[in-house]
């Protein structure tokens, strides 16, 4: 690795103490919770059907009290109460946006929080959520960069962020009603705090049980896992989670991406364009986002634009321009619409989709690059930010 490149922590980290207390079911696998059924007297032969009765209370129902769980023997349901926990984040604070967005600060074990938002459109609702408490990548742009990183989420704590979403939507089926299709939390997208791929194992499980057909049911392909290049990890993704894919890309040159996204010091624009080209083939993934930042003067020239279709040239790809949103301390300025009108047009005359994602819920920084945790955010100057992003 290059001496100047940024310390980051390894892609293998070491596994976090597990807290004092009851195991808590929720965020364990199936085949975890089998065994974890098993180790507290659970008959072997009937270990599987408890799991999915189980399974379906906590990831159907929305059920966190094994005495509501009616299809158990009420000495089963003593035994599971004496033995394990169902726990999800707690809810410290709950912002709505003037255009409907929420923004959830929610609280985790040890104390520490982290941010998550819903956004609500015509067709869909997206929940954004977190992976770790900070980050360890320093983005220069980004509001959660700023953050030094704290600890990774567990599997619990990342599920959770959706349990507590529905809790809030009021989205868990009503035993007896009629079967309601209409999904208000129809999409995932791990684009919160945190990068992904330095926390593989539970970002992988936490979204295996969001895809089960048996508890929330999302389909892959209404997941999407935003990474800024963590190269070692992309063929892993493709094979054991199979969602959508989204590169926080935002530069041409490896000259500008080292500044933007230091990552890319350690693995340059061309080890990640490489790692790329194999992905939809192993994920059967339509396509990769390309996500794009725009800077004023720093990334949203026409030539910008034109290095940008050559570098993806052969990727099934569409390109998500962002609108930099502003947070206190910022080095960076947005572009104006005129511009990033026009690098859109540029990369659309090249066949490739560009929306230009329109902000939501900056006024309660809740929009993209803007998270950052109340317990966390003090706040910086221009010079110190640019000074820990080696600009």
């Amino acid at each position: 690795m290059d001496a100047q490149a940024p310390i980051t922590q390894d892609v293998l980290t070491i596994p976090r103490k597990v807290p004092d207390g009851l195991p808590n079911l929720v965020g364990m696998t199936r085949d975890a919770m089998h065994d974890a059924l098993i180790a507290v007297g659970t008959p072997e032969k009937q270990a599987k059907m408890r799991v999915g009765q189980i399974w379906q209370w906590i990831y159907h129902w929305g059920v966190r009290d094994f005495a509501l769980m009616t299809n158990l023997a009420k000495e089963y349901r003593a035994m599971l109460a004496e033995n394990f926990v169902m726990t999800v984040p707690e809810v410290v604070t709950r912002q709505v946006s003037s255009d409907g967005t929420r923004k959830y600060l929610v609280r985790i074990a040890g104390g520490h929080e982290v941010e998550v938002v819903y956004i609500p459109e015509t067709d869909r609702g997206t929940l954004c959520i977190s992976s770790q408490v900070g980050c360890t990548l320093t983005c220069s742009f980004c509001h959660t960069g700023t953050q030094k990183l704290v600890r990774n989420l567990t599997a619990a704590e990342i599920i959770g962020q959706v349990m507590v979403a529905r809790d809030d939507l009021g989205e868990w089926p009503v035993q007896g009603a009629p079967k309601d299709e209409t999904r208000l939390l129809s999409n995932i997208v791990l684009m919160g705090m945190g990068e992904p791929l330095y926390n593989f194992e539970n970002v992988r499980d936490a979204m295996k049980i969001a895809m089960d057909p048996h508890g929330i049911q999302l389909s892959r392909r209404r997941i999407t896992l935003s990474t800024s290049g963590v190269v070692p990890e992309i063929a892993r993704t493709a094979q054991e989670i199979g969602c959508q894919l989204a590169i926080s890309f935002h530069a041409t040159t490896d000259e500008v991406r080292d500044k933007l996204v230091p990552i890319n010091k350690r693995w340059p624009i061309a080890d990640l364009l490489d790692a790329l080209r194999s992905y939809p083939k192993v994920s059967n993934s339509e396509r990769i986002t390309f996500e794009y930042v725009m800077l004023d003067g720093v990334n949203d020239s026409d030539a910008d634009a034109r290095r940008l279709i050559k570098l993806i040239d052969g990727i099934p790809a569409k390109i998500n321009l962002i609108p930099f949103n502003e947070w206190p301390g910022a080095s960076y300025k947005r572009s104006s619409n005129n511009r990033i009108r026009a690098f859109a047009d540029i990369i659309y005359k090249a066949g490739y989709a560009s929306p230009i994602r329109t902000p939501r819920g900056e006024d309660i920084m809740a929009a993209c690059g803007q998270l950052k945790s109340a317990t966390e955010r003090a706040r910086k100057s221009k010079a110190q930010i640019a000074q820990e992003a080696r600009l």
